[in-house]
């Protein structure tokens, strides 16, 4: 079973930049493409952005038990499928999601070892100057985005850690050190330290 690393944050605080910047410098984490049924935006690839499909194949798919988690926002559906977890699993590496606040409930629900992060921007005002700088987004809903946050930061105590995102480099670096942190604790590291120990064992010429 892979490390599972969730990650979650009001639209605009900069989780999927940190996300993308931590998988160029980790080679042993791998990021869970989620599913979903909107409309790419610029820049958006398929296969690594998100999975894009139609509502009636994400329907499908979670009726027939197939998503660890899904949730719908802003009228669109978002999910993770179970796929993603085998292929961690048969690469050996950990696993991160971005996914909001409803769908890492319920994945937390699934995945109780799973390591929850929850990213803040440094304030609201930050937070719209971000949504505005982002051309992909109406004044409608760059508004919705922002009542939203004030909802999704009230989450917060659900998740393990919190990391603010004000120096995107700091970030990264607080980030990081979570990820390695986590790798290193007692019960993670069982086996390896029973390997260790046994070998220490064998070597002792006192006995």
């Amino acid at each position: 079973m892979p490390l599972v690393f969730i990650i979650s944050a009001p639209s605009g605080s900069g989780k999927s930049t940190l996300v993308k910047r931590l998988i160029e410098i980790d080679d042993n984490l791998t990021f869970s493409t989620s599913v979903t049924t909107r409309e790419p935006r610029k820049g958006d690839v398929e296969g690594e952005s998100y999975e894009f499909i139609t509502k009636e194949e994400f329907v499908q798919l979670r009726d027939c038990g197939k998503l660890l988690e899904w949730a719908e926002v802003f009228g669109n559906y978002y999910g993770t499928s179970q796929e993603v977890l085998v292929r961690a699993e048969q690469q050996q590496l950990d696993l991160i999601l971005d996914i909001d606040v409803q769908g890492a409930a319920q994945l937390k629900e699934r995945l109780p070892e799973a390591v929850t992060i929850f990213v803040l921007p440094p304030s609201r005002d930050e937070l719209a100057n971000r949504l505005r700088n982002r051309s992909s987004d109406s004044d409608a809903v760059r508004e919705r985005r922002l009542k939203d946050a004030g909802q999704e930061v009230l989450n917060y105590e659900q998740y393990d850690y919190i990391l603010i995102n004000d120096q995107l480099d700091e970030s990264l670096e607080q980030l990081r050190g979570i990820i390695l942190a986590e790798r290193c604790r007692q019960h993670r590291a069982r086996s390896d330290i029973k390997t260790i120990l046994k070998s220490f064992r064998d070597g002792d010429d006192t006995k």
